[in-house]
C-alpha cells in the first residue's frame, strides 16, 4: 500500500514540477513584455507551495517504505 501512494506522490511531483516550471515561464514572459505579472506570481507561489508539499510526502513515503518494507 505504501508503494502505491509513494507511485502516486511521485507522480503528483513530477506533474507540479512541470507546472512550477511553466509558470516561472509565464510570470517571466509577462513581465519582460510589461505586462502586470501579479496574479500570476501569486499563482507560481501557490504551485511553488503545493509543490513543496508534494516533494514532502514523496520524502515522507520514501521513510515509511525503507522503515516497514
Amino acid at each position: 500500500m505504501i508503494a502505491q501512494h509513494l507511485a502516486l506522490a511521485e507522480a503528483h511531483a513530477a506533474q507540479g514540477a512541470r507546472h512550477v516550471a511553466r509558470q516561472r515561464e509565464i510570470v517571466d514572459e509577462l513581465a519582460r513584455d510589461g505586462h502586470d505579472n501579479r496574479l500570476a506570481t501569486e499563482l507560481l507561489w501557490t504551485f511553488e507551495t503545493t509543490q513543496a508539499c508534494h516533494v514532502s510526502d514523496v520524502s515522507r513515503l520514501k521513510k515509511e517504505l525503507e522503515e516497514f518494507g
